[in-house]
């Protein structure tokens, strides 16, 4: 699991009207809350939060915050990203706080590796579930979950208990949804996709 630390300052000020005035200073607001601690305002340097979230592991990275306040090394994770719709700067940013010896719910995408052997037929790749839901301790957080489709012909479809997973990660209840599938064609892995949603949801 990646980790790293990132300097942040307490602020005092709430609503819009600070957080305006914090991004005009090249800041960006935050807050940090979670189980058994206290919530707080606080400002960030946008450079090094946007390299922890362009970096591999993304939002799963286990940051350790560092400053003059309470919050001082306390272990977060990025909870939530609020980004400009046009320019997509970072606009403000939540933190979750987290006990390294408690197993967590998180996010996780799904990197496909490999080019299946449908599609080298002709057949199209459908991804239904870009990330998948895991529940593991904080240290074990993978970066993504690969899936090697290169054994997969046309018609396959790969559920989520035939991924192998990480030693100390597991799966947070038995629903057997599907991952992805290998249409004959374009426009047939369309039907298939939509197939598969209305099964799920049960439309």
């Amino acid at each position: 699991m990646a980790q790293t630390e990132l300097n942040v300052s307490q602020r005092d000020g709430l609503g819009k009207g600070t957080a305006r005035t914090l991004r005009r200073e090249g800041l960006i607001p935050a807050v940090m809350y979670g189980k058994g601690v206290e919530s707080c305002a606080l400002t960030v340097e946008p450079r090094k939060l946007a390299a922890i979230v362009g970096s591999e592991a993304g939002l799963n990275t286990l940051i350790t915050l560092k400053g003059q306040g309470a919050f001082d090394g306390q272990v977060v994770i990025l909870k939530d990203l609020q980004r400009d719709p046009i320019r997509q700067t970072l606009l403000h940013v939540d933190f979750q706080a987290i006990d390294l010896k408690q197993k967590t719910h998180v996010m996780v995408p799904v990197v496909v590796v490999g080019k299946s052997a449908g599609e080298k037929e002709g057949g199209n790749l459908q991804i239904i579930r870009h990330e998948i839901e895991l529940v593991c301790l904080p240290a074990n957080i993978p970066s993504a979950i690969e899936v090697d489709v290169t054994a997969m012909n046309i018609g396959d479809v790969l559920h989520v208990l035939e991924i192998q997973l990480p030693f100390g990660v597991e799966l947070p209840a038995d629903v057997n949804y599907t991952v992805l599938t290998v249409g004959g064609r374009a426009a047939e892995g369309e039907e298939i996709a939509e197939e598969v949603a209305e099964i799920e949801t049960g439309e």
